[in-house]
């Protein structure tokens, strides 16, 4: 879950590198997205990581 986070961050950073060269709204908008869904994925990732019981 931890490397589908950090490839939307890669990818939403790209987006707002695109959207900075070109001066489109578009591109920001899909840069914003993305960081949404890696925010979800973080967060569906932490309480997964909590649920497990730890090993004896």
């Amino acid at each position: 879950m931890l490397v589908l986070t950090l490839g939307a961050a890669a990818v939403g950073f790209a987006l707002l590198v695109i959207s900075l060269m070109t001066g489109s709204v578009l591109w920001a908008w899909g840069c914003i997205a993305v960081c949404v869904v890696g925010a979800v994925l973080l967060l569906a990732g932490a309480l997964m990581g909590r649920k497990t019981p730890p090993e004896q």
